[in-house]
């Protein structure tokens, strides 16, 4: 029975370890994907009008 358990505490260790590296590579390609823009010097915010027009 303690094998069992351990086994089972083993497996759930590994699965936070993945999905928590997971999250963070989203996170540095997100990150390195804004740092691309860098180099693009005439780049302007994109501006959505939302009131309704008179």
């Amino acid at each position: 029975m303690k094998i069992v358990i351990l086994i089972l505490a083993m497996m759930s260790g590994m699965g936070a370890s993945i999905k928590k590296s997971a999250d963070d590579m989203k996170k540095i390609k997100a990150h390195h994907e804004l740092n691309e823009y860098k180099s693009y010097p005439n780049l302007l915010p994109e501006v959505e009008i939302v009131a309704p027009s008179k």
